[in-house]
């Protein structure tokens, strides 16, 4: 039961960490405790992913993205922010300079959640030095100079040079390392749900900061949207309580109509809504990735962007260290995934909880300097080119 490399966790972040090491020796485990059926077979779970070019990138290097069928991948060519109501918005397009150089004619795409996890899966579930053992509680952890060692609920002991969590937002990995983390309840839920329509969405996404709750709407199809219903935790039962003609009623209110009748279009999800970034994501022989180290408000939608981010930032030095025949846990190695990917995520993290704090004040005064945000915004071209260099991933 000895490995190379251990991994906690076979959603997204993990699955696609395992991946880079194709036709390489490594002999790697992945431990998961839910059963293989939910993994092999993920379900629907409402929540769609925007993609920046760049992960679009790692995903096609990983032999991923091509296993997603076309018409399960959605443009995303323009993104507008809305404060209040739907009467003046902050335009983001793809810059000029991208459009001309890149050919880039969008902002990014979108993709199911069960996609990506059913595409990474697939990847990785015939790869010969990879095996999954799911239904399997970890015990304990223990990390010293020399390796790792995970004691399984049913008393085996594994070991590897390099320990990987990619568990969770409430990481046991994260916890049994001892590594702190800052964690933000915003005590509010996420409500998730498609709706078809007659007018097009253009495939525009729109956010829409009304008082009281955030409405997004990430476009699909042409006449198919997916609704993000951001609200304070003593409103969700309220809503989770309407029959589907009363939720899209309610939408089609809150838009003001701006796509036409609503009608619900499958099934409705929810989530709490909770912010984490890891006060380091390494330690001894030991690394986070995904949702164990950083996760993200879903506003600014780069939470998956940084969980593969880090993976493939962490596999890439793996990889070196291996190919030259060095320690691939040794603590200079870790500490320089450290240093990177704190670089990449602290400062989002902290910028996204600060606007989510500005934009869900609804005090008049702070109602009056989002609108005024918005409307200076539009007319600062340097900082509408970095916001949408944020989004592309370019």
């Amino acid at each position: 039961m000895t490995y190379d490399i251990i991994i906690i966790g076979a959603g997204p972040a993990g699955l696609a960490f395992a991946r880079h090491f194709k036709d390489t020796d490594l002999q790697i485990a992945i431990i998961e405790k839910a059963p293989l059926d939910g993994i092999a077979h993920p379900a629907y779970d409402g929540r769609e992913i925007a993609l920046t070019h760049l992960s679009r990138e790692i995903m096609l290097n990983l032999g991923a993205w091509q296993r997603i069928p076309d018409d399960e991948i959605y443009k995303l060519a323009d993104a507008k922010v809305y404060n209040g109501d739907f009467s003046y918005a902050l335009h983001f397009k793809v810059p000029k300079d991208l459009r001309l150089m890149s050919s880039i004619d969008r902002l990014g795409n979108l993709i199911s959640n069960h996609n990506i996890r059913q595409a990474f899966y697939d990847e990785v579930k015939e790869l010969a030095n990879v095996k999954i053992l799911t239904e399997q509680n970890v015990q304990d952890i223990k990390t010293d100079d020399k390796q790792a060692t995970i004691t399984l609920a049913n008393g085996e002991k594994l070991t590897a040079s390099l320990l990987i969590g990619a568990d969770s937002r409430l990481s046991f990995v994260r916890k049994k390392l001892g590594i702190g983390a800052q964690m933000n309840d915003f005590g509010r839920t996420v409500i998730v749900f498609r709706v078809s329509h007659p007018l097009s969405n253009e495939a525009t996404a729109r956010e829409c900061f009304l008082y009281g709750r955030t409405l997004a709407l990430l476009p699909l199809h042409d006449h198919l949207t997916n609704c993000v219903i951001t609200l304070d935790n003593t409103q969700t039962d309220t809503l989770l309580n309407m029959s589907g003609d009363e939720l899209a009623l309610e939408v089609q209110r809150m838009m003001g109509d701006q796509l036409g009748k609503l009608t619900l279009a499958g099934t409705v999800h929810h989530y709490p809504l909770m912010g984490v970034h890891a006060n380091t994501f390494v330690s001894a022989r030991s690394a986070l990735i995904g949702d164990s180290a950083v996760g993200m408000h879903p506003v600014t939608a780069h939470g998956f962007n940084l969980g593969l981010m880090g993976a493939n930032t962490l596999a890439k030095l793996v990889l070196d260290a291996h190919q030259q025949g060095q320690d691939i846990a040794s603590a200079a190695l870790l500490q320089k995934y450290n240093v990177r990917h704190q670089a990449h995520t602290r400062p989002l993290y902290h910028g996204t909880n600060l606007m989510v704090n500005l934009f869900t004040d609804d005090k008049k005064s702070m109602q009056a300097l989002r609108d005024l945000t918005l409307r200076v915004s539009n007319h600062l071209p340097p900082v509408k080119r970095w916001i949408s260099g944020q989004l592309t991933g370019k």
